[in-house]
């Protein structure tokens, strides 16, 4: 089964602005690489898309080895909409939605699935930081807080099963200063390569 993963990335110098009171605005850029890059790397060998609107993006995209969808004032859910055609157009049967703040990722490949949606919530049950859909299925991206929740219903819509995998490491985005602290007790704000 051809699957293909499909990540979001808002603008380094844009990202994050939730972080403020913790980073400066080039640490909070800086950070937003270093995630992006491990979500990237946690892909393996599944071919990536970045959807963007940011040249620095689109450069640093070619860098780690991923091909650019250009997605300019489409919006997360757009872009996402955007991302997904791409990959099917590309040929992929699964698409492996990964949002680019995951400090934690090491591997996607469990969260492909084999039919149906396959949804990882962050760790407060409220958003979706990982999906996986069938292509072609007509999926309707409604990201933002409570995302889970609709995602779910969504799949549940359109006849499909569903499969809610908790991950820990997938499970882990940073939105507010409180992520920063990882439960290992390492602390992304000191600004140390994860």
């Amino acid at each position: 089964m051809r699957a293909a993963v499909v990540i979001p990335v808002k603008g380094f110098h844009a990202a994050k602005l939730r972080l403020a009171p913790a980073l400066t605005p080039e640490a909070r850029a800086v950070l937003a690489r270093q995630m992006a890059t491990r979500v990237v790397q946690a892909a393996g060998d599944l071919p990536v898309i970045v959807v963007c609107e940011d040249e620095v993006v689109r450069g640093w995209a070619a860098e780690v080895g991923a091909s650019v969808h250009w997605t300019p004032g489409l919006g997360l859910d757009g872009a996402v909409h955007a991302g997904v055609a791409a990959a099917e157009a590309a040929g992929a049967e699964r698409i492996v939605v990964a949002h680019a703040d995951l400090p934690l990722a090491t591997g996607l490949d469990h969260v492909v699935g084999r039919s149906g949606v396959v949804l990882v919530p962050d760790r407060r049950t409220e958003g979706t930081n990982v999906i996986a859909i069938p292509a072609g299925s007509g999926f309707r991206f409604q990201y933002g807080t409570g995302s889970f929740a609709r995602h779910r219903h969504e799949a549940v819509r359109l006849g499909l099963p569903v499969e809610v995998l908790t991950d820990a490491a997938l499970g882990w985005d940073v939105d507010v200063p409180d992520d920063l602290q990882l439960p290992d007790g390492d602390d992304l704000a000191v600004g140390r390569p994860r």
